[in-house]
């Protein structure tokens, strides 16, 4: 099974993005790094058990051989919910699960965390991007526990698909989480609701 590991907010500058997303939560991000092998860099923040990344192509990075993940290089607008990830124990077989497209394995590193996570050679992630990515965490490091809990909690992820009922039934044996939900729409979109102290906002 998978289990959601974070949501990523994508922006087209960091900074911009990362003030965007502050002043709509009410809450401050925390400092992330730089992914020297896709050329992005990202802030971040607590969401308890999970968290959140804001995260966007590095001016000063290397481009990537292939398209950067989260379809990075295709995003434009504001700041916004575009993909989720979910933690597997083993990649391989979990992208054997997974449909077509999910990605190949790149190990990959930030600092001292060190993790392996399927990355699709378009950069677009199957169903218009909202099939989750998947990552698989190697050691003990991970983003969450090193986040000041600030009480913000991811209570809702809808995943708005024309391909509603194919997207449900290739998502119905791998995540049980009773957060993530599909509705049918005309394009695909995502929404992650999350409570904070301020109240609940939808990214």
């Amino acid at each position: 099974m998978l289990v959601l590991d974070h949501i990523a907010v994508a922006a087209t500058d960091l900074a911009a993005g990362a003030q965007a997303v502050e002043a709509k939560l009410g809450l401050a991000l925390q400092p992330g790094g730089q992914h020297p092998h896709m050329g992005t860099h990202n802030r971040l923040m607590s969401l308890g058990p999970d968290y959140l990344e804001v995260i966007a192509i590095d001016p000063e990075g290397a481009t990537p051989a292939q398209p950067r993940w989260f379809d990075l290089d295709r995003f434009t607008g504001a700041p916004r919910a575009t993909t989720w990830i979910c933690r597997c124990d083993d990649l391989e077989a979990a992208l054997a699960h997974a449909p077509p497209g999910t990605g190949r394995p790149w190990d990959l590193a930030r600092a001292d965390l060190r993790w392996r996570m399927g990355v699709p050679e378009d950069g677009i992630l199957p169903f218009d991007g909202l099939f989750p990515a998947l990552i698989q965490w190697q050691g003990t490091a991970h983003p969450a526990p090193r986040l000041t809990d600030l009480g913000a909690r991811l209570v809702g992820l809808t995943l708005f698909s024309p391909q509603a009922s194919a997207l449900r039934a290739a998502l119905a044996p791998l995540v049980t989480d009773v957060r993530i939900s599909v509705a049918e729409a005309p394009l695909p979109r995502m929404e992650a609701r999350i409570a904070t102290p301020n109240g609940e906002v939808v990214l």
